[in-house]
C-alpha cells in the first residue's frame, strides 16, 4: 500500500477498472452493515450512508488528482536531473550551471526550476504507480509523513484484528451451530456448550489459535495474491451476497418479514458511522487500481458510477436485512444470521456455504494485509543507507505485526465494535484527512514550479479550496462526535 514507485502493471480497460474498484470496496465489511442499520434506524442510516458515500467519492477524486500531481512532479524532477547532468558535461565548472545566460552556483538553483511556458496537460498523465506513502514523502514534511504511516498502521491493525476474529467466529458457528433443523431455531451465547465440556467461547479460541498457527507464519515471509485466487474469492463473495439478498426478499414477499426497525435511534449513529466509513474504504489502494487503466479520460465518471452502484447495493443488502429479521436476530456478521437460524435457511449445504464464506475470503487477505503492515513498520523506521539486523528484520517486525491483532481477537470477537472503532478513527484519517491534505499540498508544491497556467487534467470536480476545508472540518466533527459518544457511554451509570 504505502511504498515507492513501481511500474504501471498490466493495463486493463476502464470498465474492468470499474469492476475491480467495485470488488475492492464491497468486501466483508459490508456484512456488518445490516446490524448497524437496525441499531441506528432506517431513516438515519439511509441519510448517513448517502452523506458518507458522497464524502468518500470526493476524497477519491482528491487522491486521483494527487496521483497526477505526483507523476508531474517526478517527471519534472527527472528532467531537472538530466539538465544538471548536461550542465556537468559542458565547459563550465561542476559547481556552476548557466541560468538565463549567467553562471550561478548549483546550490542556488531551484529544485524544480522549469520553463513555465513549456508545460502541457500530458505532464499530468498517470503512468507510474505512486503509492500513498510516496505521495506523503513528496508533499508532506517529516512530521506529516510519520503521522501518515502511524494512521495507516493503526488502520491495518484494525483490519487484522477484524479478520482474526471473523474467521474463528465463523468456524465456531459452523462447528457448534444447529444444522439439522431438528430442534428449530436455537439462540446461543458464549457460555453454551459446543462439544463435550468445551464451551463456545473456548471453541472460538481454539479456532483462533489454529488460524494464527496456519496463517501467522506468512507474516515472516512475502506473500502475493494470485489472479485466480482473486477471481475465486470474488465469485464466492457475489454468490453469497446475492443469496442473502434473494433469501431475504423471498421471506419479505411471503409476508414472513419480522423486522420492525425504528426510523431513528441516535445512540447507534457512532457505530454506524464507523461501519460505513470502513465499508467505503478504497483510497489507500487507488494507486494500484487506477494506474493500470488504459484510458483514463473517463475515470472520473467511472468512479462516480461505481459509488452510485455501491450505494445502491449497500442499501439493498441492509434494507432487505432489517425488514426481514427482527433486530435481535441480526448478528454482527450478517452471514451468521442465516447459519444459526433454520427458519431463515433450512438447507444445510447452503448454511454451511454461508457460514464458511468469510473463512475462505478473509483467510486469503490476511497474509497480504499482514505483510503490508510489516513493510509499513519498516518504512516508518527506515534509515537512509541503513539496514536492519537479521533479528529485527525477520523476527521483531513480523512479531509486532502479528501479536497485537491476535491478542485483541482473543479478548473480543465483537465485530461491530471492532469495525466501528477502526473505521471511526483510523478510517477517518485514511479516507478524509490524508486525501484532503495530499491534494491541498500537491497544489501548493506544483504551482511555483509549473506556474498557475498549468492545469491538472485529472483535477477533482471539487477543486475549490472550500471543499478541502469542508472535508477536514467534517473529519474533525466526526472524530469529536464519536469520541464524545464513547466517553458518555463509558461514564453512563449502569442499572
Amino acid at each position: 500500500m504505502a511504498g515507492g514507485i513501481t511500474e504501471m502493471g498490466e493495463p486493463y480497460s476502464p470498465y474492468v477498472g470499474l469492476v475491480y474498484m467495485f470488488n475492492l470496496i464491497v468486501g466483508t465489511g459490508a456484512l456488518t452493515m445490516p446490524k448497524a442499520f437496525a441499531t441506528a434506524g432506517w431513516a438515519v442510516s439511509l441519510a448517513l450512508i448517502c452523506i458518507l458515500a458522497f464524502m468518500s467519492y470526493m476524497t477519491t477524486t482528491f487522491v486521483i488528482e494527487a496521483m497526477a500531481a505526483a507523476n508531474a512532479q517526478l517527471r519534472w524532477k527527472r528532467r531537472e536531473q538530466e539538465a544538471v547532468k548536461d550542465s556537468d558535461s559542458s565547459d563550465y565548472s561542476d559547481d556552476e550551471v548557466i541560468v538565463r545566460g549567467r553562471s550561478e552556483p548549483l546550490e542556488a538553483r531551484p529544485i524544480l526550476s522549469v520553463q513555465r511556458g513549456g508545460s502541457s496537460p500530458d505532464q499530468f498523465d498517470i503512468v507510474e504507480r505512486v503509492e500513498m506513502g510516496q505521495m506523503a514523502s513528496l508533499f508532506f514534511n517529516k512530521v506529516g509523513v510519520n503521522m501518515f504511516y502511524i494512521c495507516l498502521i493503526v488502520y491495518l491493525y484494525g483490519d487484522l484484528a477484524i479478520y482474526a476474529a471473523a474467521v474463528p467466529m465463523s468456524l465456531m458457528e459452523v462447528a457448534c451451530g444447529n444444522h439439522s433443523c431438528s430442534a428449530g431455531s436455537v439462540k446461543y451465547n458464549d457460555t453454551d456448550l459446543c462439544w463435550g465440556s468445551v464451551k463456545r467461547k473456548d471453541a472460538y479460541r481454539v479456532f483462533l489459535t489454529i488460524f494464527t498457527l496456519l496463517l501467522g507464519p506468512f507474516t515472516f515471509f512475502n506473500a502475493q495474491k494470485t489472479k485466480y485466487l482473486q477471481i475465486l474469492t470474488s465469485v464466492m463473495r457475489w454468490i453469497a451476497f446475492s443469496m442473502m439478498i434473494i433469501l431475504a426478499l423471498i421471506r419479505i414477499g411471503k409476508g414472513e418479514g419480522q423486522g420492525r426497525p425504528p426510523a431513528a435511534s441516535f445512540s447507534g449513529i457512532p457505530n454506524l458511522f464507523g461501519v460505513c466509513v470502513y465499508s467505503f474504504m478504497c483510497q489507500h489502494s487507488l494507486p494500484s487500481l487506477v494506474t493500470p487503466i488504459s484510458d483514463k479520460r473517463r475515470v472520473g465518471r467511472l468512479v462516480l458510477a461505481d459509488y452510485a452502484l455501491i450505494l445502491a447495493f449497500y442499501s439493498l443488502l441492509s434494507f432487505t436485512a432489517i425488514f426481514c429479521f427482527a433486530g435481535g436476530d441480526l448478528r454482527d456478521m450478517y452471514t451468521l444470521t442465516f447459519t444459526d437460524s433454520c427458519h431463515a435457511l433450512d438447507a444445510a449445504p447452503l448454511r454451511y456455504f454461508l457460514g464458511l464464506f468469510p473463512v475462505f475470503t478473509i483467510s486469503t487477505n490476511f497474509p497480504i494485509i499482514a505483510v503490508t503492515l510489516r513493510n509499513n513498520w519498516k518504512s516508518l523506521f527506515h534509515r537512509d543507507g541503513g539496514t536492519y539486523p537479521w533479528v529485527v528484520d525477520r523476527v521483531a517486525f513480523p512479531l509486532i505485526t502479528l501479536v497485537p491483532p491476535v491478542v485483541v481477537a482473543f479478548c473480543t470477537h465483537n465485530l461491530e465494535s471492532l469495525v466501528g472503532i477502526t473505521g471511526a478513527y483510523a478510517g477517518t484519517g485514511i479516507q478524509y484527512i490524508v486525501p484532503a491534505s495530499l491534494v491541498l499540498l500537491s497544489r501548493r508544491h506544483l504551482e511555483p514550479a509549473l506556474g498557475r497556467g498549468a492545469v491538472n487534467k485529472h483535477r477533482s470536480p471539487f477543486r475549490h479550496t472550500f471543499w478541502v476545508g469542508f472535508v477536514l472540518a467534517w473529519a474533525t466533527f466526526c472524530l469529536m462526535f464519536v469520541t464524545a459518544n464513547i466517553v458518555l457511554t463509558e461514564t453512563k451509570p449502569k442499572n
